[in-house]
């Protein structure tokens, strides 16, 4: 049965935790001259998955699907080159890993273009990807987003809910990132109903203000604060871009502290995600809340100094 890993009353004890991130891993292809593309593995809970095994401090599962392929078999090579336990990443006779094309503007900014209707993560706890959420239970963290319950069908995404609910109740952290993508959804009303389930379901939540307000029509950053905090999650980590995050928890809002600024911006992609790493890493293992969000905010600044959501070794 997982414990929670997070002592409040305890900021200087050290604890490692069995973390288990949930979500699809793609082919990303980005432009690197005139009609020539580097190739690369990404998505947004295995980038989180990767700056949570770098730090060493917790031993981090990946949970997905992929296909039977070679490039998926390369896949699972890359996750276990970065210490992930692949143990629970299922393999699809049938269907490949989705691929996505990233382009980046002036500023660092980018768009994305997806070919992925049919990849074997769209299985995922399904009875033909072999995976329960029962079998994450010996986790004692969970984290997933937005976009791996968007690509799930229905009837697997209500069972994982169900089970993050137990989990929760039985001393497990749920840690959920929104990560809104409209073309993901089936309607904006099943993902208005889906991620307010799951923000009633996490103890640690990673909504960006962006995403809340184009989902929920808030009409400034109170308004998402208020309607967050009516959830009841312990910590709530509203990422505000450049601006930093706000901290908040039942108790009440935090200081986060100085924060840097970024010396340069070359690409966001993996921002989020790294900073969702960072607290999740430090905080689990027992560090203060403003002195997580603090290290979770200076890894995000070093992976928009840097083409691509995954920083060079």
């Amino acid at each position: 049965m997982p414990v929670n890993p997070v002592d409040n009353s305890s900021p200087e004890k050290t604890t490692s935790c069995k973390i288990a991130c949930i979500g699809e891993c793609m082919v990303e292809l980005r432009a690197s001259g005139e009609n020539q593309y580097e190739s690369a593995f990404a998505g947004d809970t295995l980038n989180t998955a990767i700056y949570l095994s770098r730090s060493n401090l917790h031993q981090v599962q990946f949970v997905s699907v992929v296909g039977n392929d070679d490039i998926s078999a390369h896949m699972i090579d890359a996750w276990q080159s970065e210490g992930i336990d692949t143990s629970l990443v299922g393999r699809h006779e049938s269907r490949l890993p989705g691929l996505y094309m990233i382009e980046n503007d002036s500023t660092g900014e980018r768009t994305f273009r997806y070919w992925r209707s049919m990849s074997a993560a769209r299985t995922l706890f399904l009875p033909e990807s072999q995976l329960n959420p029962q079998m994450l239970s010996q986790a004692d963290a969970i984290y997933t987003s937005g976009i791996t319950l968007a690509i799930m069908d229905p009837q697997a995404r209500e069972a994982l809910i169900t089970f993050l609910a137990e989990f929760r109740d039985n001393g497990g952290e749920v840690a959920f990132d929104s990560n809104y993508r409209p073309a993901l959804w089936e309607n904006v009303e099943t993902a208005r109903d889906t991620v307010s389930r799951m923000w009633s379901v996490a103890t640690l939540g990673f909504p960006s203000v962006d995403d809340e307000q184009a989902l929920y029509g808030d009409a400034d950053e109170a308004a998402v604060i208020d309607r967050l905090t009516a959830f009841g999650m312990r910590e709530v980590l509203l990422k505000r871009g450049h601006l930093g995050p706000r901290l908040i928890t039942t108790e009440g809002e935090i200081e986060a502290g100085l924060l840097g600024t970024a010396e340069q911006v070359i690409d966001t992609t993996g921002a989020g995600d790294s900073f969702n790493a960072g607290y999740l890493a430090n905080r689990l293992a027992g560090m203060a809340i403003p002195q997580a969000a603090c290290l979770a905010h200076e890894l995000a600044m070093k992976v928009i100094a840097h083409p691509g959501a995954i920083l060079p070794r």
